[in-house]
């Protein structure tokens, strides 16, 4: 039995040595050939390529923006969560809040996204005022503060712009992101 312990303690050591071994050897050092290095220029992407993978990256963002919106502000608000008395409702308003805001940076992405395709930029350039409208919603779910209106706003907001994206070639599904997702 008191053999186990150092043996332990050695197996850790040798782990954490080996990792740190690792993790220096990726970062690379300094050498005196940082010169030839800064001189190559990066390859980009064809604007084909561009495009696909900003229809992509918009569905993606747009997917967990409408996700985080249905799952955690649409249908607690609908089943009475926000209500003065309700059980959980802190909790609820929290993550309401927290959804709140990860929608709205969700959306932000989204249409920077949709700048990198012709036809999705055109799609979804009218609805930056209503994505802008939400800014503050977030602070308002999060205090209790919001009613059907600004619910029924952030709603409207997501079924626009899964519509922009399906008119576009860019169909948006929901995509419910993880509560450590909203939390950042």
């Amino acid at each position: 039995m008191p053999r186990s312990v150092p043996l332990r303690r050695l197996l850790v050591a040798l782990l954490l040595t080996c990792s740190v071994l690792v993790g220096t050897t990726a970062c690379g050092g300094d050498d005196d050939n940082s010169s030839a290095s800064s001189s190559a220029s990066p390859t980009g992407t064809s604007s084909a390529e561009a495009q696909k993978f900003a229809k992509t990256r918009f569905v993606a963002n747009a997917g967990l923006a409408a996700g985080a919106t249905y799952q955690w502000i649409v249908k607690p608000y609908r089943a009475g969560k926000f209500k003065k008395g309700a059980d959980g409702r802190t909790f609820a308003l929290v993550k309401a809040g927290l959804a709140g805001g990860f929608a709205y940076n969700r959306l932000k992405a989204a249409t920077v996204n949709a700048k990198g395709d012709p036809l999705l930029s055109k799609a979804v350039a009218p609805l930056t005022a209503g994505i802008e409208s939400l800014k503050g919603m977030a602070t308002k779910l999060r205090k209790g503060e919001a009613g059907e209106g600004d619910v029924g706003a952030f709603e409207n907001v997501i079924n626009s712009i899964k519509d922009a994206g399906k008119s576009a070639g860019a169909e948006v599904k929901e995509k419910v992101p993880s509560t450590s997702q909203l939390g950042g």
